[in-house]
């Protein structure tokens, strides 16, 4: 890149002028530690014990207070702020496709894992998730094969909730915004003992929908949902931690709000269809980790079990006509179980070993009517899977002088996953007709390496090198119009990453800077099926993805903080032969945006002999582009930026929130697809606007 010898000179500045320490505050475990320079660090989790801020990766953290400044109410709004990470709005929460450094997947096992509280979230239907007590959001960007897996290729989101062992409280929170858009939840932190601890919340959300159905005359996009999440903490014996976490969701949408699009003009229709469409989904996800501290090493146990049940009623053509319509339902059953052993303390060798064993059952049915033709067809699909790993992570530290590091992790995955499909054709006037059932099963297995060499110097301050093997397992496609569609193979990615993490200036500047190369092997790609409809996967390319990602907080005055996050990703296909006469070599990534921008500035107002405590000012700016839809690099989005605000007003426990998105009203596509040769969109959001109350006692 032209700018590489800038951002080298930049990393090397900051080596340089590097020569401050952050000040540590004794907290719990799962908190997080402020610094003057805002910069937030992990303390303790399941899978480390490190500050972000030391290790060689890079990584963004949201805490619970700037998940509130920023007004972030679901998983597709954290991307805004984290550099190189893009969620789009689906539409429904029945998808929720996430990409990393332009490492990403529109259909099938996602590239971006998701973990709540330890509890692996292994499908994209289960990620769009309620964050109210949230303690903190954590993006590792790069692969995390290592020690987390399969589905982790582009990187991890993990979440963490609130410990009942932390805060002893209750809190109230109600909202109302244009769009008849209603929210409120309540959630109550006690002890039943010293070392007891519980939580138990519940919130309920509901939208009138943004986008007028012009042949409805109604919204196209109204949603319900409620959720509630329970909690105990049991710290049963000084050294011996027990916690159990249940969380349960539903959700009611009407969907979609797709219009007909015209790319050649880039004119957009009204949303216009005429049958009915939604999606409705029940889910739980419920987990019970076990921890015993030993003087120098720490074993930890993580269960977990995950269902989920979707239903989805969709009117394909999003026409008035009656030409077809597609009924879906999806259900998962998924048990987990990890277990991990880890030094404790600075020692000069750390280390930990691990073992994690899976079964997930995934079941489908998939009905399409075809109401023109009057014909129907049905299909059954169950695609069950068993996976094991073994895991190890090793460093060294002052290795051959004081502050270098010397870090090696590796992991041996093995899945075994089966497929039966049974599909069935009816006509109206003959009888139906039976294809042959299909029952398959294949064995993945990989190993994925992992290496990194870094260089801590001035207390705080560190330069790394790191690389890393990137896998994502094969499988089966459900839908097929040919024999020779049926599975496809695992892709991989080699990952390299030159970074450095400096607090300069006497805690005023914190600065992240990497930068990163990744190639990317026999990757899956989603194509549609040689009739145009409907959507598989094959191992069809290859692509090199490279770029830069720079983060800074910085704290000018004690009131005032402003943190900056820009991502860079050049992505495209080095081979992309579709046929023998059409090939997209050279052409970017589709849904992969070259920029993403983000500036936040809050300003705390600090008032005496008043009736208020303080006014807190938020403001930010999420800017994001270019992005190409599809591998012909036809249809873009230029960059475009949107502008969001709150203002609020404290007092005690007690604060009221005014607040603002899109501000400008800028107009944007959020989603585009194209089925045969129709084109459709997802208009962003428009202006929206709100308030919020929130109670602590």
């Amino acid at each position: 890149m032209k700018y590489s010898r800038y951002l080298l000179l930049i990393m090397a500045y900051s080596f340089f002028i590097g020569n401050t320490r952050a000040d540590d505050v004794l907290v719990e475990k799962d908190t997080i530690v402020m610094t003057y320079t805002a910069k937030e660090i992990v303390i303790e989790s399941f899978k480390q014990n490190d500050n972000l801020s030391t290790l060689p990766i890079s990584a963004t953290l949201l805490s619970n207070q700037t998940i509130k400044d920023r007004n972030i109410i679901s998983i597709n709004e954290v991307s805004a702020f984290v550099p190189n990470l893009f969620i789009p709005d689906y539409g429904s929460k029945m998808i929720t496709p996430a990409y990393i450094r332009g490492i990403g997947s529109r259909i099938n096992a996602p590239s971006v894992g998701l973990y709540v509280d330890g509890v692996p979230y292994f499908d994209r239907s289960s990620f769009d998730i309620d964050l109210n007590d949230v303690e903190r959001i954590e993006v590792l960007r790069g692969p995390q094969g290592t020690i987390y897996g399969r589905n982790t290729m582009g990187g991890i989101i993990n979440i963490y909730t609130k410990s009942p062992l932390k805060y002893k409280e209750t809190n109230v929170n109600l909202g109302a915004a244009n769009y008849n858009t209603y929210q409120g939840g309540i959630s109550n932190y006690g002890k039943l003992s010293k070392n007891l601890g519980y939580s138990v919340s519940g919130n309920y959300f509901h939208t009138g929908g943004f986008f007028d159905n012009k042949y409805t005359g109604k919204k196209a996009d109204a949603m319900d949902a409620i959720s509630t999440r329970i909690r105990l903490s049991w710290r049963i014996k000084p050294r011996l931690n027990v916690q159990f976490i249940s969380a349960y969701e539903y959700s009611d949408q009407d969907g979609y709000p797709y219009r007909v699009y015209n790319s050649e003009t880039s004119e957009m229709m009204p949303v216009n269809y005429n049958a009915p469409s939604y999606y409705r989904r029940n889910m739980s996800s419920n987990g019970v980790n076990v921890e015993y501290t030993a003087d120098h090493f720490k074993i930890g146990s993580q269960s977990s079990f995950q269902y989920f049940d979707g239903k989805q009623g969709l009117d394909q053509d999003f026409s008035p006509e009656d030409i077809y319509y597609v009924d879906f339902t999806q259900r998962q059953h998924m048990y987990s179980q990890e277990f991990n052993i880890k030094s404790i303390g600075n020692d000069k060798y750390v280390w930990q070993f691990g073992a994690f064993g899976f079964y997930q059952n995934y079941k489908t049915t998939n009905d399409v009517d075809y109401r023109m033709q009057k014909r129907q067809t049905l299909q059954n699909a169950r695609n069950p899977i068993t996976g094991v790993a073994l895991y190890h992570q090793s460093t060294i530290n002052d290795l051959l002088t004081k502050g270098l590091s010397l870090g090696m992790g590796l992991r041996y995955d093995w899945e075994e996953t089966k497929t039966t499909v049974n599909n069935k054709a009816i006509t109206q006037g003959a009888d139906p007709t039976f294809s042959p059932e299909v029952n398959e099963s294949s064995v993945f297995s990989q190993v994925t390496p992992k290496a990194s060499l870094q260089y801590a110097f001035a207390s705080d301050n560190l330069i790394y090198f790191s690389v890393a093997k990137g896998y994502k397992t094969g499988g089966f496609n459900a839908t097929i119009e040919r024999d020779e569609d049926r599975t496809f193979k695992p892709e991989h990615s080699w990952s390299y990453e030159l970074g450095t993490k400096a607090n300069c200036f006497n805690k005023l500047i914190y600065t992240d800077i990497s930068l990163f190369y990744i190639i990317w092997n026999d990757q899956q790609i989603s194509q549609t099926q040689p009739s145009g409809k409907g959507y598989l996967l094959r191992n069809a390319g290859k692509s090199v993805s490279k770029g830069v990602e720079v983060t800074t907080h910085i704290n000018p005055v004690e009131n005032l903080s402003i943190q900056l996050s820009y991502g860079y990703t050049h992505a495209q296909f080095k081979r992309y032969e579709v046929n023998e006469t059409l090939n997209y070599n050279g052409n970017y990534l589709p849904m992969v945006p070259q920029n993403t921008l983000s500036i936040s500035v809050d300003y705390t107002v600090k008032l005496k002999d008043t009736f208020l405590d303080k006014i807190i000012i938020s403001r930010q700016y999420a800017g994001v582009g270019k992005i190409y839809w599809n591998e012909d690099n036809k249809v873009e989005q230029h960059f475009y930026g949107i502008l969001n605000e709150k203002i609020s007003f404290v007092k005690d426990k007690f604060s009221l929130d005014v607040w603002a998105k899109n501000i400008a009203g800028k107009e944007y596509i959020a989603y585009y697809f194209k089925t045969g040769t129709s084109e459709y969109v997802q208009a962003g959001k428009p202006f929206t606007f709100g308030v919020n109350l929130h109670l602590n006692f």
